[in-house]
């Protein structure tokens, strides 16, 4: 069985190179074309997609699902729709295949152009979130990449409705059925011999839970664009308004907790926290926000949990919040560099000389000065819908679409130079 696996993966990985080679050569106005014909076709059979995650969620107690991981799951019409204006969005976007990034002629006469190419097939595993097949296929074909899409068995009926639909508009528009391909098991082996098949596959991209994450970076033959944990802090300094701080923690935590952009601790500078604490603390509470909170918050705060260092270097993705006093920003920095995962990081403050401190001191993908850290999104950056956000620095960093998603070649153009 485990050979015949094997094998089944192989040819998967290279029907979708030979797919990429043609994907390489399509014109902006066919991919675009396959964009927005695939919006039409999801919008059609909205009825039929939804029925089919239903179906998905009525199993989610079977897997063990949180809350917040079948908020995740979960596939509303809003959903639906926002993941049809992400591929009308990217069929907008420039085509980035092609595109001449520098270019200059050297004293020879020799020109020197350096132009986006595609990676060529990817190979992308998710968790729950179906709209991410929509996403994810939509940004690979305008790129210019073919997909293999591996997405989890608690979404499988919703990720197979999508997919039948995005790959049945493919051949209409001239381009292979192959370019987008959606793995039929849920056997974990798939994984491991994709995982090893460098020869066909250019880049790997895990976008789920740590455990998977980690094994794909592990196991990898190819390289892999990643993040492992969305630990995302929100520092208020003294002197920001407590009404606008209130408005922003709980945009940042509550709109959709279960998210990598959602804050997990909130750090209080300790003159804000006189007057500040209390009020947000009963705030956050009243929204269903459990806190777990140093001794100066569990002291203020009846019902707050006195928190650990584990607490601290969590991810929730569930209404729970870390809380901390902190005696300023450098402090806040100093907390962050232990326990932040490089992800997004926002203060508030009404001092720009602070946020700029505080900005170039932070390493992290997104710096988010007062603003939710829930911006750090492709769509909300004007970025179209994105295959995910990376913490890496190479070859990319934050929200990854369509450039990043790409690489470079040198065009050379003489008129029979030689090299002294």
């Amino acid at each position: 069985m485990s050979m015949d696996l094997a094998e089944e993966c192989r040819t998967w990985a290279i029907s979708a190179k030979a797919a990429s080679r043609e994907l390489a050569l399509a014109s902006t106005e066919v991919k675009n074309r396959w964009l927005l014909a695939s919006a039409e076709r999801l919008l059609a059979d909205e009825v039929a997609i939804l029925a089919a995650n239903a179906r998905d969620v009525a199993s989610a107690p079977d897997f063990g699902l949180s809350a917040a991981s079948i908020d995740r799951l979960t596939l509303t019409p809003n959903r639906l729709h926002s993941a049809v204006e992400g591929l009308r969005q990217v069929a907008s976007l420039p085509d980035p295949i092609g595109e001449v990034r520098e270019g200059h002629t050297r004293p020879n006469g020799l020109q020197v152009l350096k132009i986006g190419v595609p990676l060529g097939v990817i190979f992308f595993l998710y968790e729950s979130r179906p709209n991410v097949t929509v996403d994810a296929a939509a940004l690979c074909i305008k790129s210019g990449n073919a997909v293999i899409l591996r997405g989890g068995k608690e979404a499988q009926h919703t990720n197979r409705a999508l997919h039948e639909r995005l790959q049945a508009e493919l051949p209409k528009q001239g381009l292979p059925t192959t370019a987008v391909q959606l793995v039929p098991t849920a056997d974990r082996e798939a994984v491991g011999h994709l995982l090893k098949l460098n020869e066909f596959i250019d880049l790997t991209i895990p976008r789920g839970g740590e455990s998977l994450i980690r094994r794909v970076a592990v196991e990898a033959t190819m390289p892999v664009l990643k993040h492992y944990l969305g630990n995302c802090h929100l520092y208020i300094d003294e002197g920001y308004p407590i009404d606008g701080a209130l408005a922003i923690a709980a945009n940042a935590k509550c709109q959709r907790p279960g998210v990598c952009n959602a804050i997990e601790t909130v750090l209080l500078h300790r003159n804000w926290a006189e007057t500040g604490l209390r009020p947000l603390a009963e705030h956050l509470m009243k929204l269903g926000v459990e806190l777990r909170g140093c001794p100066i918050t569990c002291s203020a705060v009846p019902g707050a949990i006195p928190a650990t260092d584990d607490d601290y270097a969590a991810e929730f993705l569930d209404l729970i919040l870390a809380v901390k006093v902190v005696s300023g920003w450098p402090e806040a920095v100093e907390h962050i560099a232990r326990f932040g995962s490089g992800h997004t990081e926002a203060i508030l403050t009404p001092s720009m000389a602070v946020a700029r401190q505080f900005a170039a001191r932070v390493d992290a993908a997104a710096i988010a000065i007062n603003a939710s850290t829930r911006f750090h999104d492709g769509f909300e950056l004007g970025l179209g819908a994105e295959i995910g956000i990376s913490t890496d620095k190479f070859h990319a960093r934050g929200p990854c679409g369509l450039r990043e998603l790409t690489s470079t070649k040198y065009l050379l153009t003489g008129d029979g130079h030689i090299r002294a």
